[in-house]
């Protein structure tokens, strides 16, 4: 059997699970054991979180990342918008159901659409009145044309 890489395919030893070369030391083992069980009590904690409330937070997050990318100088906004559009595709599927945080989120999204057009309107009409492209990394990557 072959394992295909995009480096080429590459043989796979299918004869058991290989033993580790390297054994771990007391200290690290007692140290992997404390971060499994904090990871383990974190994740008891976020059980307890209502899903609506960690979804809602996701969402803010994409609010936040959206308008990071439009404060930028020049601003990004290929960035923005694809933090928008997931800002709203999440608002879309749940809404209704996500309590007190439906009506603050749908306005946070009114807002961040409303902050994007007018940046881009700012920056579309700076200078001489022509569009300014997108900051985007394949504009900002050496075209080989010097």
């Amino acid at each position: 059997m072959s394992l295909w890489t995009p480096g080429g395919e590459h043989p796979v030893d299918r004869s058991g699970p290989a033993e580790p070369t390297q054994r771990l030391t007391p200290e690290q083992e007692l140290e992997a054991h404390q971060i499994a069980a904090e990871m383990q009590a974190v994740r008891d904690q976020l059980a307890q979180v209502p899903a609506a409330v960690v979804i809602a937070n996701h969402a803010m997050g994409c609010y936040e990342l959206a308008a990071i990318h439009l404060s930028n100088q020049p601003p990004n906004l290929a960035e923005a918008q694809l933090a928008i559009d997931a800002f709203g595709a999440l608002l879309a599927v749940t809404e209704g159901r996500l309590g007190e945080d439906d009506a603050v989120l749908a306005d946070a999204l009114a807002q961040i659409r409303l902050a994007f057009v007018q940046v881009k309107a700012s920056w579309e009409h700076a200078g001489d009145g022509t569009p300014d492209a997108p900051v985007t990394p394949e504009t900002t990557e050496d075209d080989g044309n010097d």
